[in-house]
C-alpha cells in the first residue's frame, strides 16, 4: 500500500478525499504525532488531514484571537510537513459558538484570522458549525431569514475572499439524519444549505447518527439530493472521546465500498489516543481501494456479538470454530472489502509499530475530557449511569496513619462509562491553563511541540478449535478445581499470574505509588523471547476493543463462555448427586472443560498485558495500558468467580436458596432485550451503552447495584506486577496464618509470633477458614499470598458453630501464661478474648447485614483496585447464596482499618457500638 491513488474511480473530475480529521474533544495530538500521521497517510495512499481539535481554544472558543509568532511557526511546520508528504492540510475554524453573522466586524475578523493561516502556507480550509445553538441572536434575525441563510452568507463570503480554494469544507449544524428537523428530505435548514451554499464548497455529513453503525447507499443518495452535491463523510465510527473505558481497534465497517462513487470523500475522526488509530486508518485506506462489499461472502460475520450471545449452546460452539482471522473461504480479490481480512492485514503491519523505539515519561493520563457531559441537545438525553463516571476522578485521600513502602526499582514499576466524542458534539471543554510546552500558557494545546514528553492515558493466542471439540469425551476428567491445590505453588512459578493491577486500596496501605519515571522499565527482553508481543496478541487486543456496536470474536467468546458457565453451574451439583467424586457426569466434565477454556482465555489476556509492558514503543504503551489493565482485571475477576463456582458447587454442592437470583444478569442488570436490540442495530448512539466489553462482562456478575466496586482510578505509572484473586485452598492455612503474623508486625505491633505462631491466625481468621472456607479468597503475586478476604454466609450461624466447635478447641489450645513472658499483657488480652468470647451475635446483623467479612492485604500491594475486586468476589459469592449485606467488626481506635472499609463502600451501622467496638456494613 505504498503507491498513491490518482483519483476516484467513480468521479473522474475530482479526487476522492480520504484521510483523518483531528476533531475530537480532549488533549490534542502532538507535533511529532501529526508528522508521523502524515507519513502514514502517504504510505497508505490517503491524501487529507483536517486540523480541528476542539481543545485548541483558538480554533473554537477564542476563534477571533490571532496566533502568536511561535504558534504560527508551529502551524507552518505542520503545514510544511504535510506538503512534503503530499498530504493536504485543511485548517478548520469553528466560529459558531458566539459569532454574530450579521456583523461586518465579525466577518472581517474571520477573514483576518484565515488570512493569517494563508500566510503559514495553508491552501485548504473548513468552517465548522457543529455542536452550537441553533437560534440566532436578535441582530441576526433582523438580517437573515434563517440560521441556514446566516451560515451560508458567511461561508460564501469567506470562500470568495480566499479566492475559491480547491478544497473548502463546511460542517452544518444538522450534520446527521437524527438531527435533521423534521427529517433529511424536509429539513428547511439542509435544503437551504444545499441550494444556497456555493457549489465549490463540500459538505460534511456523519450519516444516520452522530456515530453511525451503518451508512447505506440509499441514505447517501437522499442527502446528496438535498445538498445538491455528494457529501464528505465525517466518520465517528472510531471516536472514543465520550467514554473513558472504550477504545476502538476494530476495522472500518458498516460502509459498503459501493458508496465510494456516490461520495466526495471519507474523513475518519478516530480515537483520542493517537497510537491506537493504526487499524482505523489502515483499514479505511483498504476500504477506499475496494469496489465490492465482501460481507455477503461471510454472512456469519455480520451477525452481531450480542445476537450470538442470545443463541443456544450449539450456536455458541459453532462460533468457537471460527478461525483466527475469519476470512478463509471468502473472495480473496483486493477489490473485495472484508472487515476481518482488513483487520488481519492492519494488525500484521501494526506489529512493527510496537517494535519502534519511542520514549515516554511522566504519569499516564487519558486524553479524553474529564467529566464531559453527553450531548446537550434537548432532543436527546442519553442515560447517565455510574459506569460512565470518569475513573480518574475517583482518587482517594490516604489515611493519615498509613505509610506506603518505597517501591523497589527491581519491581520495574512503570506503574477496573458519554458525551459525543466525534466532531459533532455539543459540550465545550476549554483547554487547561496547565498545558505544558515551550509556547507558554497562552499556547493552544494542539500546537505544543511536546514530542514524546507528553504522557498518554489508555496465549500465546486464542484457544484453538481443537481444544473446543468434544467437551463430553469419555476419558476420566479431573475437576478443574481439583488440581488447584496441588498445582498452586507450581503455577505461581511457571505461569503469568492472574487478575488485577493498578493503584491500591489495601487495608494497611492505601496511598497511590509515588511518581516513577517510565525509564525504570525500559529494560527489554531478548529478541524472540516469551515476552515479545505477537500478531496473535495484537489480534486479541483488537477483539477486546472492537467497535462501538459490536465485540470482536474473542470478546464474544468471553461473554459466551462466562454466561454459559454461570447459567449451567447447577450441573456441578446435580452431576454429583448419587455418584462418587471419581465418576463425574458428562455434564460436569463439559462444565470443567469450558471452565478450563475460560481460564486459558484469561491467561492469554495476562500474557498480552505482560508482553505489552515490554514493547519498545513506550508512547504506544501509554495509550493502550490503562485499557488493557482494566480489561485484564475484569476478566480475571470473572475467572476467579468461575473457579469459586467450580470449588464451591463442584466440591460441596452448596446451592443456596438464592444462588440463581438475577442469573440472567445480561438482562436484569440493565441490558434487557429492548436495549440489547438498540445496541445491536445502532438505533441509539453508543454513549447510551457505556463501558464497552469490560462493562458487559461485569454485568454478568450477580452483584446488582454494586457498580461502585467497578470504578477504579486508572494507573498513573506502569507496572508488570499482576495479582491473582482466587478461592482459598485448605492447604494454604499456614500461609494465610503467616500472613496474619506479618501484617501484625508490619503494623508496628510487638512480635509475639515466636511464642505463639498460630495465635493471631486463630483469633482473626481461624473460624472462617475452618467453618466457612467456601467464602474465603486469597490474593497472590508472582511468588506468595499477599492478601485475603474471609466471610461467612450467616454470622449468627457461624457464631453458633464457633461456640460449639471452635471456641472450646481454642480454649484447650491456649492457656493464660502463668509465668513472665515477653509482651505478656498483649498475649493475655488476646487469649482472654478467646476464653471469654462474645456470648451472642448482634441481633440486628441477622437482617440486612447477615454476613461477616474480614479483608486484609500487605502494605506492599501497590494496586488500589485489588481490594475492590477482592470484595467483589466475596459479594458475588454471598449474593449468589441469598445474602443481601455484609458487616465487619472494628475497633474504634483502628482508624486506618475504618478508612479502608469506608473506601470499599462500607458505612457505619448505628446503634451497635460498644465502648471499644463499632460495626460497618454494606448492602448488595
Amino acid at each position: 500500500m505504498t503507491e498513491r491513488r490518482s483519483g476516484n474511480r467513480g468521479n473522474t473530475n475530482q479526487r476522492f478525499i480520504c484521510g483523518v480529521i483531528e476533531g475530537f474533544y480532549g488533549r490534542p495530538w502532538t507535533l511529532d504525532q501529526r508528522k508521523d500521521l502524515y507519513t502514514k497517510l502517504a504510505r497508505f495512499g490517503m491524501d487529507t488531514y483536517v486540523y480541528a481539535p476542539k481543545d485548541d481554544y483558538k480554533h473554537r472558543a477564542y476563534w477571533r484571537e490571532m496566533y502568536t509568532v511561535e504558534e504560527g511557526d508551529h502551524l507552518t511546520a505542520l503545514i510544511t510537513a504535510a506538503k512534503s508528504e503530499g498530504i493536504k492540510f485543511v485548517y478548520a475554524l469553528s466560529p459558531g459558538l458566539d459569532m454574530c453573522y450579521s456583523s461586518a466586524k465579525e466577518v472581517n475578523l474571520l477573514k483576518k484570522k484565515l488570512d493569517q493561516i494563508v500566510q503559514f502556507g495553508c491552501e485548504a480550509f473548513a468552517l465548522l458549525f457543529d455542536d452550537i445553538e441553533s437560534e440566532m441572536n436578535e441582530q441576526d434575525k433582523e438580517m437573515f431569514k434563517s440560521f441556514a441563510f446566516a451560515q451560508v452568507s458567511v461561508s460564501n463570503q469567506i470562500y470568495e475572499h480566499l479566492s475559491q480554494p480547491e478544497c473548502f469544507l463546511f460542517c452544518p449544524t444538522q450534520y446527521c439524519a437524527s438531527r435533521a428537523i423534521p427529517d433529511v428530505r424536509n429539513s428547511e435548514y439542509l435544503n437551504t444549505i444545499g441550494e444556497k451554499l456555493a457549489p465549490g464548497i463540500d459538505i460534511f455529513w456523519t450519516g444516520p447518527k452522530v456515530i453511525s453503525r451503518i451508512i447505506s447507499v440509499e441514505s447517501i443518495e437522499e442527502i446528496s439530493e438535498v445538498l445538491h452535491r455528494p457529501p464528505v463523510i465525517w466518520d465517528n465510527l472510531h471516536a472514543n472521546d465520550y467514554d473513558q473505558k472504550r477504545l476502538f481497534l476494530g476495522p472500518y465497517s458498516g460502509r459498503v465500498p459501493e458508496l465510494i462513487p456516490k461520495l466526495r470523500g471519507v474523513i475518519t475522526n478516530p480515537n483520542c489516543e493517537y497510537g491506537a488509530n493504526f487499524v482505523a486508518i489502515h483499514s479505511l485506506a483498504q476500504w477506499s481501494r475496494c469496489k465490492i462489499d465482501g460481507k455477503k461472502f461471510l454472512d456469519a460475520e455480520s451477525e452481531s456479538a450480542d445476537i450470538r450471545l442470545e443463541k443456544d449452546v450449539a450456536s455458541s460452539r459453532a462460533t468457537s470454530t471460527i478461525t483466527l482471522y475469519g476470512d478463509e473461504g471468502a473472495d480473496d480479490r483486493d477489490e473485495v472489502y472484508i472487515p476481518r481480512r482488513a483487520l488481519k492485514r492492519s494488525v500484521i503491519e501494526w506489529l512493527s509499530e510496537f517494535r519502534r523505539s519511542k520514549s515516554m515519561w511522566g504519569p499516564i493520563t487519558k486524553p479524553q475530557p474529564s467529566g464531559m457531559s453527553p450531548i446537550s441537545l434537548s432532543s436527546f438525553t442519553p442515560n447517565q449511569t455510574k459506569e460512565g463516571q470518569n475513573q480518574d476522578e475517583l482518587s482517594y485521600k490516604s489515611p493519615p496513619a498509613m505509610e506506603l513502602k518505597p517501591i523497589d526499582s527491581s519491581d520495574t514499576v512503570e506503574v477496573h462509562f458519554r458525551s459525543p466524542a466525534d466532531s459533532p458534539h455539543s459540550a465545550e471543554e476549554l483547554p487547561s491553563s496547565k498545558s505544558s510546552g515551550i509556547l507558554g500558557p497562552a499556547t493552544p494545546l494542539s500546537l505544543v511541540s511536546q514530542g514524546s514528553l507528553e504522557g498518554m492515558d489508555v496465549n500465546s493466542g486464542p484457544v484453538s478449535p481443537a481444544q473446543k471439540d468434544e467437551p463430553m469425551q469419555e476419558p476420566d476428567v479431573v475437576s478443574f478445581m481439583a488440581v488447584e491445590e496441588e498445582t498452586a505453588k507450581e503455577s505461581r512459578l511457571k505461569s503469568i499470574p492472574e487478575v488485577d493491577t493498578g493503584p491500591v486500596d489495601s487495608t494497611r496501605s492505601i496511598p497511590s505509588p509515588p511518581y516513577i519515571s517510565n525509564q525504570m522499565i525500559t529494560d527489554l527482553p531478548p529478541s524472540n523471547s516469551e515476552f515479545e508481543i505477537t500478531v496473535e496478541d495484537i489480534f486479541l487486543l483488537c477483539d477486546l476493543f472492537y467497535l462501538p456496536f459490536e465485540h470482536g470474536t474473542e470478546g464474544l467468546k468471553l461473554l459466551q463462555e462466562f454466561s454459559w458457565l454461570k447459567q449451567n453451574s447447577h450441573l456441578l451439583n446435580e452431576g454429583h448427586k448419587g455418584k462418587g467424586a471419581s465418576s463425574p457426569s458428562r455434564e460436569v466434565r463439559e462444565w470443567h472443560d469450558r471452565a478450563s477454556r475460560f481460564d486459558e482465555m484469561s491467561r492469554a489476556l495476562n500474557r498480552l498485558f505482560t508482553r505489552l509492558t515490554y514493547i519498545n514503543n513506550r508512547e504506544l504503551l501509554y495509550d493502550l495500558y490503562p485499557y488493557v489493565w482494566d480489561m485484564r482485571g475484569v476478566v480475571s475477576l470473572l475467572n476467579a468467580y468461575v473457579k469459586w463456582l467450580g470449588k464451591c458447587l463442584g466440591g460441596k454442592g452448596l446451592i443456596g436458596h438464592g444462588l440463581w437470583i438475577g442469573m440472567d444478569s445480561w438482562r436484569w442488570n440493565g441490558f434487557n432485550k429492548s436495549s440489547n436490540e438498540s445496541f445491536v442495530t445502532g438505533e441509539e448512539e453508543p454513549w447510551v451503552f457505556r463501558g464497552g466489553l469490560a462493562t458487559d462482562l461485569q454485568r454478568l456478575l450477580p452483584i446488582e447495584s454494586n457498580s461502585d466496586l467497578f470504578l477504579h482510578k486508572s494507573p498513573d505509572v506502569v507496572t508488570r506486577q499482576v495479582y491473582t484473586i482466587r478461592p482459598y485452598l485448605p492447604s494454604e492455612e499456614q500461609a494465610v496464618y503467616n500472613l496474619c503474623n506479618k501484617m501484625w508486625k508490619d503494623s508496628g505491633n510487638p512480635d509475639i509470633t515466636e511464642q505463639y505462631p498460630e495465635l493471631l491466625g486463630d483469633k482473626m481468621i481461624g473460624p472462617f477458614v475452618t467453618l466457612s472456607p467456601e467464602f474465603c479468597f486469597v490474593v497472590e503475586d508472582n511468588s506468595s499470598i499477599v492478601g485475603y478476604a474471609v466471610a461467612a454466609l450467616d454470622g449468627a450461624n457461624l457464631w453458633k458453630k464457633s461456640m460449639i466447635a471452635w471456641a472450646p478447641e481454642m480454649q484447650r489450645k491456649y492457656n493464660l501464661p502463668v509465668s513472665e513472658v515477653e509482651h505478656k499483657t498483649i498475649i493475655e488480652d488476646i487469649i482472654k478474648e478467646m476464653h471469654q468470647p462474645q456470648q451472642t451475635s448482634p441481633v440486628e446483623m441477622r437482617g440486612s447485614f447477615s454476613s461477616p467479612i474480614h479483608v486484609s492485604l500487605l502494605n506492599s500491594v501497590c494496586d488500589q483496585s485489588v481490594p475492590k475486586r477482592l470484595v467483589t468476589c466475596v459479594i458475588a459469592a454471598l449474593r449468589g447464596h441469598g445474602s443481601s449485606g455484609c458487616y465487619v467488626e472494628l475497633k474504634k481506635s483502628d482508624l486506618p482499618a475504618i478508612e479502608f472499609y469506608c473506601r470499599l463502600g462500607f458505612n457505619e451501622i448505628s446503634g451497635l457500638d460498644t465502648e471499644n467496638t463499632t460495626y460497618f456494613g454494606r448492602h448488595f
